[in-house]
């Protein structure tokens, strides 16, 4: 039986827990059809907001907290971790252990593989790579980023 159900899930409330060294599965259920949907090898979308003002989502397996408080960037000894940046480019990116890393400058779109759509990752955002995930990354603006490998 064909799914009913829209392949693009929005839960604002909670995030899909995804083990850090494999990547995170969704399945789903629909009224209109008997039993579960199609699992999902990425979930679409997952967001939470707070009283601070900043963002976090989760998408196609990529977690984006945008503008996190100086006190949480402190917390992570963001600005003691090491720094990396590229010029404008494309290039294709596996990782090999889980990733935190900090933009303070930069844009990237970031397609990861067998993904139909992109992740923008932008200057300000607080961003979680799975380990395992290949991926291309395509800048458009030039990076400069804090980065932890866990």
């Amino acid at each position: 039986m064909a799914c009913a159900c829209s392949s693009l899930l929005i839960n604002p409330y909670a995030f899909v827990n995804y083990h850090p060294t494999r990547l995170p599965i969704s399945t789903h259920y629909s009224p209109k059809s008997s039993g579960r949907c199609r699992a999902f090898k990425y979930p679409s979308i997952s967001a939470s907001s707070s009283s601070e003002g900043m963002t976090t989502v989760e998408k196609l397996g990529i977690k984006i907290e945008s503008n996190p408080p100086e006190s949480k960037l402190t917390e992570l000894g963001v600005r003691n971790w090491p720094k990396w940046g590229c010029p404008p480019s494309k290039f294709p990116w596996t990782y090999s252990a889980k990733e935190t890393c900090y933009l303070l400058q930069g844009k990237v779109m970031v397609k990861p593989e067998g993904a139909n759509e992109a992740v923008e990752i932008k200057a300000g955002d607080l961003v979680v790579f799975p380990k395992g995930m290949s991926c291309t990354w395509d800048v458009s603006v030039a990076v400069d980023k804090h980065y932890n490998f866990e």
